[in-house]
């Protein structure tokens, strides 16, 4: 427990030096066996005390330490979609937040293929409709999901993403801020995107998720 929890807490650090949780912004889970061990409401990230994490069952019943993030439902419906994840993360980082306020770019994700770390990283990231922080029912719309990811932006929010490490959730939330911000950067410009082939490929190489629907993948120059 020791161990997973400065585990935790140094993550979390480092995604505060990178400037990607501003003020006591966004949280972290790790799943240690059927617990979860997260960070607190009104954490700050860049200093966390691991001996004061809160640990939680798959449920949601508080096990021990103080009162955890009101996004906890959020974290444990990504850890009951797939038995494999290990680590969630949520930020309000500026870009994808940013991103989060724009029309989705299909249904099944709101980013295109901009780049080959993106889809190895991440994979199709869907657009969930706007609710209050810690709303229930939007942790439980990710939880029913139709279809396969480790990612969702938050609409008018910021991003979750979810990691068979800690380490990978932490490079993938990295990787959606920074594809985010390249989305912005390039606006309505034309782009060339990965083509569906592309995509899936990578997906598949790397264990992420591209499905063959997941939007306008190749469709033109200017995606």
């Amino acid at each position: 427990m020791t161990a997973v929890g400065q585990e935790l807490a140094a993550a979390a650090a480092h995604l505060a030096g990178l400037g990607l949780s501003p003020g006591s912004s966004g949280n972290i889970s790790v799943r240690d066996g059927d617990r979860v061990l997260i960070t607190p409401t009104g954490a700050d990230l860049a200093a966390l005390d691991p001996a004061q994490l809160s640990v939680l069952d798959l449920d949601g019943r508080l096990l021990e330490g103080p009162r955890p993030s009101k996004e906890f439902p959020l974290h444990l419906a990504f850890y009951r979609r797939e038995s494999g994840t290990r680590a969630v993360v949520h930020l309000h980082s500026r870009h994808a937040a940013a991103a989060s306020c724009r029309p989705a770019w299909s249904e099944l994700s709101a980013l295109p293929p901009l780049t080959p770390y993106f889809v190895m990283r991440v994979g199709q990231i869907p657009l969930l409709p706007y609710a209050p922080p810690g709303d229930a029912g939007q942790a439980a719309g990710l939880e029913r999901l139709p279809f396969p990811c480790r990612a969702a932006l938050l609409q008018n929010h910021g991003p979750v993403v979810a990691g068979t490490s800690l380490r990978a959730a932490t490079e993938a939330a990295v990787e959606v801020e920074e594809v985010c911000a390249l989305s912005l950067l390039l606006g309505d410009r034309p782009v060339r995107l990965l083509t569906r082939h592309e995509a899936t490929a990578l997906a598949a190489k790397y264990g992420t998720y591209w499905t063959e629907s997941a939007g306008r993948t190749g469709a033109s120059a200017q995606g």
